[in-house]
């Protein structure tokens, strides 16, 4: 078993025009977005999530073993996996961490 590697993922609206004005539908899925990274976070491979305050775009920054664990993680995102954010996938190194 390998150790595991962090990783991180940009999410940009795939519509920009869906900011701020989102149908319920879309709604719903950027709610299952938000439950899948909080299941995440309490299986402890979430290091951070979230966005600017414009909304430009998004960050996720996770723990997975693989490139290929990566890559699902991100896919099976359900914003990511119902196309209403686009994502972009890089590897990532931690190097300062502050204290809340």
């Amino acid at each position: 078993m390998s150790e595991n590697q962090t990783f991180a993922y940009v999410l940009r609206l795939a519509n920009q025009e869906m900011l701020g004005n989102m149908s319920l539908e879309q709604e719903a899925v950027v709610n299952e977005h938000f439950d899948y990274l909080q299941r995440k976070l309490d299986e402890g491979k979430l290091v951070l999530a979230g966005r600017c305050l414009k909304g430009e775009f998004g960050i996720v920054i996770f723990h997975a073993q693989s490139q290929q664990a990566a890559e699902e993680f991100m896919k099976n995102d359900p914003a990511v996996r119902k196309g209403i954010m686009t994502s972009e996938l890089h590897s990532f190194r931690v190097a300062l961490l502050g204290k809340e």
